[in-house]
């Protein structure tokens, strides 16, 4: 159930094809399907999702955008590389955004957008169990982009939109295999946030916020600087 302030973010409607090769496209770099430093291939992108080049390139310049590809002239398009310094300051960026966001959330949503910001985790336990790192990835992306939709400020829910694309795959990449428990552990953590906006209780949204994003965690930095 989408929120009428979710579909107005930017002018990309889900019903288009291009968007639907840039959701594809997104959630394969964000699992690791697509790696740090690949190059792509538009033909061949464009035969692995069913799409036209028109439509893989216009997905790619998106990415582009939000610095989740690297395209050169001469060179190519390749998936952007991991760098810690700048998932620490993207990580630091969302947790300002965010915390205000929710206190926004519980100020000014709607039934219909408290509705809308549960109704993403309703298929939160088969991911968990079929240890879906794609459906997980769509379904937390799907939350925050509500929760920050229903702050009523859509300039600060387009930021939480690209940051959230630039954070996502370094917490995944570190976090391979992430056991079923930890996995309910953070649904429950996200249903709870759901429930204290529900509330109307604005500091208590902004406090859990910051519990559900977490600290930069050290897995990630272990990670990356083990490669």
């Amino acid at each position: 159930m989408a929120s009428p302030r979710d579909s107005r973010l930017d002018e990309w409607s889900p019903r288009l094809l291009k968007s639907r090769l840039y959701q594809r496209i997104l959630v394969d770099i964000i699992i690791g399907s697509l790696a740090p430093g690949e190059q792509l291939d538009e033909a061949a992108l464009a035969k692995r999702y069913g799409g036209g080049l028109a439509g893989i390139r216009e997905a790619l310049a998106r990415l582009s955008l939000e610095g989740l590809v690297v395209r050169r002239a001469r060179v190519g398009t390749s998936v952007a590389p991991l760098d810690l310094v700048g998932a620490r300051e993207a990580f630091e960026a969302r947790r300002l955004i965010e915390v205000h966001c929710a206190g926004l959330a519980a100020e000014h949503a709607s039934d219909e957008e408290v509705s809308a910001i549960r109704a993403t985790l309703d298929d939160g336990e088969k991911a968990i169990r079929d240890n879906d790192q794609a459906a997980l990835a769509a379904m937390d992306e799907a939350f925050h982009v509500a929760v920050a939709a229903a702050s009523g400020n859509r300039t600060l829910a387009k930021m939480v939109v690209t940051l959230h694309h630039q954070t996502a795959r370094y917490w995944l990449y570190a976090m391979r295999g992430p056991s079923s428990d930890d996995g309910m552990a953070a649904l429950n953590e996200h249903r709870g946030l759901a429930d204290i906006i529900a509330s109307r209780n604005v500091d208590r949204a902004r406090s859990e916020m910051l519990k559900v994003l977490g600290d930069f965690p050290a897995e990630v930095k272990r990670s990356l600087e083990s490669r």
